[in-house]
């Protein structure tokens, strides 16, 4: 955005049956409500595996596909598409469309209000996953995303969101056929290290760490290095870095704001409230739920093998092999036990998102 732009921000939740259910899209599109061309991100809440989060990414590429006249291949390069699987507990999957239109300015200005910007980095080599590199790739991205977002102070921006790529078996063996070495040969423990480097890319565009701290060895090692404004996914469908910042501005017109807090565990509901009051949103809240539009949370509960020194079996019990979604299952019911809807947006990730065991949470909210 240039300095005589003013934009008006839309945030749309919206319910899925299943993978594959784009209705409530697609209502939106025929009635006008949105419209396509000014669609620039979707995070979503799907259930199922990385292949039930593809299909739903699938099915949102060519019904925009219609609606754009491009292919489904050029609605992925256009709009980050940020699909966050396996759902679990009361979850509830959904979708959050973001657009983003430029306006006139108005008579009076009402202060800042939510704004978002986009930026993808270059496509990296696998060799690149989990590296300086990446981290490095990432933050000129985020400065790019916020640039786009007309945010021209940092403490303004209160969520970034990063979808990066996901080591896989492909992407092993070419490595291999290059000749050239990978953080890991363990397909999860290398995503794990893309992630995490994404996250100190954050920080690092945020202000959040010096970059003088920061060397290949610290990364998914040193837990004294955090965002504390991010949250990172891993996806094999992609192959470049995306991201997705949300902050306010004094050049947006959106009715909403957005606000951010840190839960210090799984039990500080004090962190949830900061996020909304950060936003805007006074207590008591009992008789103004309505005016919150969407949260966002990222889980850190599987880092941490207690709550307030009482143990917890996230890593060793039956469900061992589900950490993961226990650990956004139980951020979604405390969360949503504020808010009075399990329908938000809960990722799990503890690669430098957050003090091990923490929660991020981001909060929309109407402003008036």
């Amino acid at each position: 955005m240039t300095d005589q732009n003013w934009v008006d921000v839309g945030v749309f939740r919206l319910p899925m049956s299943a993978p594959e259910d784009v209705s409530e899209l697609k209502a939106r599109l025929e009635s006008g409500q949105i419209q396509a061309e000014t669609i620039v991100g979707i995070i979503a809440q799907t259930e199922g595996t990385g292949y039930a989060r593809g299909y739903a990414s699938l099915c949102l590429q060519l019904l925009l596909a219609d609606y754009l006249d491009i292919s489904p291949q050029a609605v992925f390069d256009r709009i980050p598409m940020m699909m966050i699987g396996l759902c679990g507990g009361l979850m509830s999957p959904h979708y959050t469309v973001f657009t983003r239109r430029t306006v006139a300015a108005p008579a009076r200005p009402a202060g800042k209000r939510l704004t978002v910007g986009t930026a993808n980095t270059r496509v990296l080599q696998p060799e690149e996953y989990g590296t300086l590199s990446q981290v490095k790739l990432v933050a000129n991205a985020v400065q790019g995303a916020i640039a786009d977002a007309g945010i021209t102070e940092l403490e303004d921006v209160h969520c970034v969101e990063v979808k990066c790529p996901a080591m896989t078996p492909a992407r092993l063996a070419a490595a291999a056929q290059r000749g050239v070495s990978v953080v890991s040969q363990n397909l999860g423990q290398a995503s794990s290290m893309a992630k995490g480097a994404s996250a100190l890319g954050i920080a690092l565009a945020l202000e959040e760490i010096p970059e003088a701290k920061l060397t290949e060895g610290v990364i998914n090692r040193d837990r004294n290095l955090y965002t504390q404004r991010g949250s990172v996914s891993a996806g094999g469908e992609q192959s470049a870095c995306r991201i997705l910042v949300m902050g306010n501005s004094d050049q947006s017109v959106s009715p909403y704001r957005v606000g951010h807090g840190i839960m210090a565990d799984q039990l500080a509901t004090d962190g949830v409230y900061a996020a909304l009051n950060s936003a805007g949103l006074s207590q008591p809240l009992a008789d103004q739920q309505s005016r919150i539009v969407q949260m966002f949370v990222n889980c850190g509960a599987d880092a941490v093998t207690a709550v307030r020194d009482r143990r917890h079996t996230i890593h060793s019990d039956f469900l061992s092999g589900y950490a993961g979604i226990m650990a956004k299952a139980v951020a979604n019911a405390v969360v949503a036990s504020i808010t009075g809807d399990p329908m938000i947006l809960a990722s799990a990730g503890n690669e430098h998102q957050g003090t091990p065991g923490s929660n991020l949470v981001a909060a929309i909210v109407s402003a008036e």
